[in-house]
């Protein structure tokens, strides 16, 4: 038996560089096998998860294993203490990625006690995007892990204590201060709180979808797609910015990309659209709905079929794919304030002036908002709206009277 964590995965994986971040963050020894240059890697990935290639797969020294955890998970797992060093915050920010980051940065400038609570890893989707192109400041680009970090490092610079991998499960206000709940049964107090949870990728509830994810169905094109190397196909299901840009980066490992629109139409700007038409290995079917997912009938647990029904005859389709990669919008991660805040028809956090909600000393910013563009600079602007926000709530606060008993 092994007396150290081995981390099985590669390095184009983001799934993979955050665990060996989060547990390099927690000076945490482990073993780094990259399974592309290790043979016997491969293969112990495979006994793990029955045959599948799941990474990062990490094996710990009593024999058991974690696939694809979690910071959570894997916090728990090795046992990390979870909790901040105090219990009142002047602020507090749930969610840490460039638009909580951002906002922590700017309150802790100002001397506000600030504590960000973050359910993952810090940096959010950014920090698990394999290339940003568009952000301001980077002419050559910049990868988005390295970027989140620089974040993350001014934040620490300026002594905003950060928790990784604790939810929140519950806020309430009673007008001068705000409780927040951590699945771990801490309460947290602030003043304010500012809610930049952002969002999850979302699925399609087709038949046989929850079982073949992982094993063929996949929400990262950077994270699995170098493991279809050389197969004749991939499907890529929506029509947006994110389903053609996953789309063209998978070409690279295969002879036809396909994407399966809902619509008679692609919605991804127009740049993209044309990236696509004058690429030989894309091609694009509209109006189509999924059926169903079906696993291959060797016993093997992957990805089979994908049945697609034209939704204008009606008529039921197979495609053949090595793997299916999902692209089909984003759910905001706002079950936790559901009934405390107003929500919009999609689930997301209504705000009025200064970003603030109907519920006083609560904010919100970033993917979570009503009106927010979902893209990282306004995530990043809309952070610092957000703080500014906050200090003049803060300040009408301090200028009230004191009510005499």
């Amino acid at each position: 038996m092994e007396d150290m964590i081995r981390v099985y995965g590669a390095s184009w994986c983001p799934d993979c560089r955050r665990a060996k971040r989060f547990l390099g963050d927690q000076r945490v020894s482990f073993e780094w096998h990259d399974i592309e240059t290790d043979p016997d890697g491969v293969r112990i990935v495979q006994e793990r998860n029955n045959g599948n290639n799941i990474i990062p797969t990490i094996v710990f020294p009593d024999g058991s294993h974690l696939s694809e955890p979690s910071n959570e998970e894997l916090a728990e797992k090795i046992g990390l203490e979870r909790a901040a060093m105090m219990h009142v915050y002047d602020l507090i920010v749930i969610g840490g990625g460039p638009a909580g980051l951002t906002t922590s940065i700017y309150a802790a400038r100002e001397n506000l006690r600030t504590l960000v609570i973050d359910s993952k890893g810090l940096g959010g989707q950014a920090g698990v995007t394999e290339r940003l192109d568009n952000y301001p400041g980077f002419p050559e680009g910049i990868g988005g892990a390295d970027l989140a970090d620089r974040i993350v490092q001014q934040a620490q610079k300026y002594g905003v204590e950060m928790l990784q991998a604790v939810s929140v499960v519950q806020v309430e206000s009673d007008g001068e201060q705000v409780d927040v709940e951590a699945a771990t049964g801490d309460h947290y107090h602030g003043r304010a709180a500012l809610i930049a949870t952002g969002s999850t990728y979302r699925r399609t509830g087709a038949e046989g979808e929850e079982d073949l994810i992982g094993a063929g169905i996949h929400f990262c094109a950077t994270c699995d797609g170098p493991f279809y190397k050389g197969a004749s196909q991939l499907v890529v299901l929506g029509g947006g910015n994110s389903a053609l840009e996953e789309g063209l980066f998978l070409t690279q490992f295969v002879d036809t990309v396909t994407i399966v629109q809902r619509g008679d139409r692609l919605t991804a700007n127009k740049l993209l659209q044309d990236k696509v038409n004058m690429d030989a290995k894309m091609e694009v079917l509209f109006n189509r709905e999924i059926v169903g997912f079906r696993a291959k009938e060797d016993g093997s647990g992957k990805l089979g079929a994908i049945e697609l029904k034209d939704r204008g005859s009606g008529e039921v389709e197979e495609l053949h794919p090595a793997a299916c990669f999902v692209f089909i919008g984003l759910d905001p991660n706002t079950e936790f304030v559901k009934g405390v805040v107003d929500l919009d028809d999609r689930g997301l956090i209504l705000t009025g002036t200064g970003m603030m909600t109907n519920v006083p000393g609560v904010f919100a910013a970033g993917d979570v908002r009503s009106g927010s563009t979902k893209q990282l600079a306004s995530a990043v602007g809309e952070g610092a709206a957000a703080a500014i926000g906050i200090r003049q709530f803060l300040e009408a606060q301090d200028s009230k009277p004191l009510h005499m008993m």
